[in-house]
C-alpha cells in the first residue's frame, strides 16, 4: 500500500498532468467592445491582446497562461462576424459569449465569465414600465445584432431592430428613433456612463444571463478540460474577484 505521502504526491501528479496538444496547436481568441467585460484601450474595433482590457480580458488571459495553452487574442468588428468564424473555424474561441440553451450544442463552452442580467432601458426620467415582454411588442426595440438578447427576443416573436454596434442604440434612443433598448446591464449602463448619459429608465429586466468562453466544436477536449481547470482554480483563489474589483 502506498504512504499517504505517497498517494499524496501521486493523486497531484494526475491533476497536474497534461495530455500533450498537437506540434504548434494554437488558439485564436476574439473578442468584441463590450465593455466593462472586454474593451479596446484605445476605444477603436481592433486591437490586439496587449490593447485589450475588461474583466472578462483578464481573467481568460491567466486562464491561458495557468493552463499552459499557447493563444493568440484579438478584438474585432463586428460580433456576427467574429461569431461566424467561430462556429465554422477549428481551433477559434469566442468571449464574452452568452449562454443559452439554443448555443448550447454550438460549441464547447469553458465558464462561466462573469453574470449579467438583460434589460429594456428607456430614455433617462421615463416612467415606462413593463409587466411582461408580451407588452414590449407595442413598441420599438433597438438591440445589437446577433447579441444572444436579439436572438431572445426574436424568438419570442418580436422584431428588434439590430444595430451593428450597441452603442448605436443609445443615440437611437435618445433621439427617439426606438422606444427602449435591449440591452445587457451593466453593459448598456456602462456605455451610456462613457458618453456622458446617466439616469437611463429599466422599463423591464427579463432574463439573467452568463457570460463564458465559447470554443469551435472541433477544440480538443484537452484544451477545453484545461482551461476548465485554471477558471475553477481562479476562482477559489480569489482571482477572479480580485479582477472584478478592479473594475467595479
Amino acid at each position: 500500500m502506498l504512504k499517504p505521502t505517497l498517494a499524496a504526491f501521486s493523486l497531484l501528479l494526475c491533476l497536474t498532468a497534461h495530455a500533450e496538444l498537437p506540434p504548434a496547436y494554437r488558439v485564436t481568441v476574439q473578442t468584441e467592445n463590450f465593455p466593462p467585460f472586454n474593451m479596446a484601450d484605445n476605444a477603436k474595433n481592433f486591437a490586439y491582446e496587449n490593447n485589450i482590457s475588461g474583466i472578462n480580458t483578464e481573467i481568460v488571459q491567466e486562464m491561458f497562461r495557468r493552463a499552459e495553452v499557447p493563444y493568440d487574442m484579438a478584438l474585432r468588428f463586428p460580433w456576427s462576424r467574429i461569431y461566424d468564424q467561430t462556429l465554422e473555424k477549428a481551433d477559434h474561441a469566442l468571449f464574452s459569449t452568452t449562454f443559452t440553451e439554443a448555443r448550447k450544442p454550438l460549441f464547447k463552452w469553458v465558464g462561466p465569465l462573469a453574470g449579467t442580467g438583460w434589460v429594456l432601458l428607456a430614455r433617462p426620467g421615463s416612467d415606462l414600465r413593463l409587466g411582461s415582454l408580451a407588452e414590449a411588442a407595442n413598441y420599438k426595440i433597438g438591440a445589437y445584432k446577433n447579441d444572444a438578447v436579439s436572438q431572445y427576443l426574436e424568438g419570442q416573436g418580436l422584431e428588434p431592430i439590430n444595430a451593428l454596434q450597441d452603442s448605436k442604440n443609445l443615440d437611437k434612443l435618445l433621439k427617439v428613433e426606438i422606444d427602449l433598448w435591449a440591452t445587457t446591464d451593466p453593459v448598456g449602463p456602462y456605455l451610456a456612463k462613457q458618453e456622458g448619459v446617466t439616469g437611463l429608465a429599466t422599463a423591464l429586466r427579463f432574463n439573467d444571463a452568463e457570460l463564458f468562453l465559447a470554443f469551435n466544436l472541433d477544440t480538443p477536449d484537452e484544451v477545453i478540460q484545461r482551461l476548465q481547470a485554471a477558471l475553477d482554480a481562479m476562482k477559489a483563489d480569489g482571482t477572479v474577484e480580485q479582477i472584478k474589483a478592479r473594475y467595479l
